[in-house]
């Protein structure tokens, strides 16, 4: 969860690179926080007028999703416009990121190991 409010907390940091977990598990936690929204709005109001909720959600952390994948994108070494090719950026986002630093930064594994 720390990783989560850290991702939040880079809310829109497009430069730098991030490690296969930090992006998989805020995929992860958005997955799970929009399937309880849904759930619980379809349990109160079966008609879906409280589905503004689940989208106020969605748009608030739009932003951050963008952000996280361009690092993502970065720490394989890739410009961050390939998030926007379908397949591809789910086969670079599952790849291991470039060891060492690259063209977008230094290797974030190194900096969580020192800390």
């Amino acid at each position: 969860m720390n990783g989560y409010i850290e991702t939040l907390k880079k809310y829109v940091v497009f430069s730098g690179r991030a490690t296969r977990r930090e992006f998989w598990m805020f995929v992860l936690i958005n997955f799970v926080i929009s399937f309880a929204l849904s759930f619980i709005t379809g349990i109160i109001d079966p008609k879906g007028g409280l589905g503004i909720i689940g989208t106020l959600f969605s748009l608030a952390t739009l932003l951050p999703s963008i952000a996280v994948g361009v690092r993502r994108m970065h720490d394989t070494n890739r410009p961050g416009w390939w998030i926007i090719v379908p397949i591809m950026d789910i086969i670079y986002a599952i790849q291991e990121g470039t060891a060492g630093d690259n063209t977008y930064g230094p290797d974030p594994k190194v900096a969580v190991q020192k800390a």
